[in-house]
């Protein structure tokens, strides 16, 4: 990207938030800090009203305006793309909002970008496997988790837990959801359990909005999963398995649900190191390919494949 397109890029950044720092400009066009105090000049001295703070960042003076964003075709199409995705994983509510807004993107769109969105609508699809439960619809979920995190106010919902198997009513303090394996996941802070815990939506039969204010702080949602993953590394097991090169593609797609790190090729092997919170669990998978693999690392699991061996060889 050149000079000038940073430029105008970062400007329509300033106009998307009340605030913005001046190292999230950075991180977005991997550029350094001086860099961008040298564009933010730039700015300035075109006549842009600009406020900064050092430690806070730059904004926008109340009030100030540039005509509508027109947007690129692969823009557009990438909004087509995201309208199909919000359709078919989120609740209805969240889908509504979502095709709302995109009536008023394709509305400045000009004459052949709109020909080109009404080409390709049809030709782009977001397919759920069957048996696959999301947010049920009627609860519209993630509109009141949003509007609680903001507001800082409890929730009142009811939850199945699959693990006890029993319905419990809990009042919580959202922090935040993420969406990961098809589904979408409420961290909350939990008055009952007095402490933080993993909810699934489609789990949820029913929320109440109350007027409760939290009763702490809580970190955001990119801290909390930063520290959980960190904890989570603590204790792992370490596995290193080489596995015959033409049977290596039968797991590019599992090997990320087994706490896959990296992989190199030796000599017609592709030897796979991960880090696994379940030595047991990696033992059931490695024996769908272990006829062509072999165990480099981990004493652990060859005993846990080894017991389940002598198990399997007793019943035959």
């Amino acid at each position: 990207m050149n000079r000038i397109d940073r430029i105008s890029a970062i400007l329509i950044q300033l106009q998307s938030k009340r605030v913005v720092k001046a190292q999230d400009i950075a991180n977005r066009f991997q550029i350094s800090l001086r860099t961008v105090y040298r564009d933010i000049r730039t700015l300035e001295q075109a006549g842009i009203p600009l406020m900064g703070e050092a430690g806070v960042g730059y904004s926008l003076v109340e009030g100030f305006r540039l005509p509508p964003v027109m947007f690129t075709p692969e823009e557009a199409i990438a909004f087509l793309t995201a309208e199909k995705l919000v359709d078919q994983l989120t609740d209805s509510s969240n889908s509504k909002n979502y095709s709302s807004a995109m009536f008023k993107i394709r509305a400045v769109l000009n004459a052949s970008e709109k020909e080109l969105l009404d080409s390709i609508e049809d030709r782009i699809a977001v397919l759920r496997r069957p048996g696959d439960q999301l947010i049920q619809n009627d609860l519209q979920l993630l509109q009141p988790i949003l509007k609680s995190v903001d507001q800082q106010r409890v929730l009142r919902i009811q939850y199945h837990s699959n693990y006890k198997q029993e319905n419990t009513r809990r009042e919580v303090e959202p922090i935040g959801v993420f969406f990961t394996d098809n589904y979408w996941h409420l961290i909350a802070w939990c008055r009952m359990r007095k402490d933080y815990r993993d909810f699934r939506l489609d789990r949820i039969s029913a929320i109440l909005e109350t007027e409760l204010p939290f009763q702490g702080v809580h970190p955001d949602l990119k801290e909390y999963l930063q520290a959980k993953k960190e904890i989570s590394r603590e204790g792992l097991e370490l596995i290193v398995i080489s596995v015959d090169s033409s049977r290596a593609i039968w797991l590019e797609k599992q090997k990320y649900y087994y706490g896959f790190v990296s992989q190199r090729e030796i000599a017609g092997q592709v030897e796979m190191t991960f880090l696994s919170d379940s030595p047991r669990n990696f033992a059931h998978w490695y024996l769908m390919f272990g006829e062509y693999a072999e165990i480099v690392e981990s004493e652990a699991l060859k005993e846990q494949v080894r017991s389940m061996i002598s198990a399997i060889a007793k019943k035959l």
